[in-house]
């Protein structure tokens, strides 16, 4: 089984860059040909939210555009800059999807792996945030998972990643109880995230926390304390999560871009 795993596309209306600075739809061509391109076709893509810039309805449509042209089985969850309810209208969310309580969530068995993801959004904030509804909807479907392997897809990390900016606007309100339930599941074999535009692994609640880069610009990497956030046009990447079994998940960063090579190890 391999899944492709983009996030943070910010795509914004015709015309109009990111910030005056990314050409996010380009880049989000760019990204979306690189999986096409992939020697082993993913079976699924997951992309964990930021979708859009702005939330708005003709950024959902040329989403929506992009998607059905590359032709992949597709689970979504929101990021903050989404908007719930354009999303729902203007994309197709497929069979996986529940809307229950108005939230945008998945679970989805398309191998073997159960596929997860967490609707995060905290409408006004750039944090993210988790209630009850949407923890009970997580314990269900671990509950139906019956001790198979799981991906849990979230936007906002859950965990520190050490950059201050970031951190600051992480998931925070529910993150107890969702660390709780992850460390009674160790089927649970990694939680994968977006929103901070960098690749970061560490450890969390008994497993594994892995943040994808962004299709989009990059924060800077900046360890500095009280560092501000700013962002470089770094290579765009996204991940690609094999299952093999006996081994488990195994995690690569996929860079989209051109560049030199492959040459012989002659």
């Amino acid at each position: 089984m391999l899944i492709a795993h983009l996030s943070d596309l910010h795509i914004c209306p015709p015309g109009r860059l990111a910030l005056k600075v990314s050409d996010t739809i380009g880049m989000t061509q760019r990204a979306f040909e690189a999986v096409a391109a992939l020697p082993v076709r993913p079976d699924v893509l997951v992309i964990t939210g930021d979708l859009t810039e702005s939330g708005l309805p003709e950024e959902y449509a040329l989403v929506r555009s992009m998607l059905d042209e590359l032709g992949l089985p597709t689970l979504l969850i929101p990021g903050n800059h989404d908007v719930r309810e354009a999303m729902i209208a203007g994309l197709d969310l497929g069979p996986h999807a529940d809307l229950s309580g108005g939230f945008i969530q998945f679970s989805a068995d398309l191998g073997p792996v159960r596929l997860i993801g967490l609707d995060t959004l905290l409408p006004g904030s750039s944090a993210g945030a988790i209630c009850d509804t949407r923890l009970d909807f997580l314990e269900r479907s671990l509950a139906e998972a019956e001790g198979r392997p799981v991906a849990l897809f979230t936007h906002h990390p859950p965990f520190s990643c050490g950059l201050g900016y970031m951190d600051a606007v992480m998931l925070k309100d529910g993150a107890a109880r969702l660390a709780e339930i992850v460390a009674r599941h160790p089927n649970i074999e990694r939680v994968l995230s977006g929103h901070h535009h960098r690749p970061v692994q560490v450890r969390y609640a008994g497993t594994i926390g892995q943040v994808v880069p962004g299709v989009a610009h990059q924060l800077i990497l900046d360890l500095t304390p009280g560092a501000k956030a700013r962002f470089l046009m770094e290579p765009p990447a996204f991940m690609l999560h094999s299952w093999q079994p006996g081994a488990g998940l195994i995690s690569h960063t996929a860079f989209v871009g051109a560049f030199e090579g492959p040459y012989p190890f002659t």
